[in-house]
């Protein structure tokens, strides 16, 4: 009985010790697309924002043609 304790210690310990110090699995990176890209939309909304403020009308092309 005590032989069985120790060797469930020793497990308990193992996989303590594992999860602590072990190898880490980071999940695979995924490819950034343009939306997502903090950059692109700085660029779109500069470009938006110099349009509005270039006409003067706030509209943007696209919704001068409804």
């Amino acid at each position: 009985m005590l032989y069985l304790l120790a060797l469930i210690g020793a497990v308990t310990l193992a996989v303590l010790l594992w999860k602590a110090y072990g190898p880490t699995s980071r999940p695979p990176s995924r490819v950034m697309g343009p939306d997502d890209d903090p950059d692109f939309l700085w660029k779109v909304d500069r470009e938006v924002h110099r349009r509005r403020s270039g006409d003067g009308t706030g509209e943007s092309d696209q919704e001068q043609g409804d």
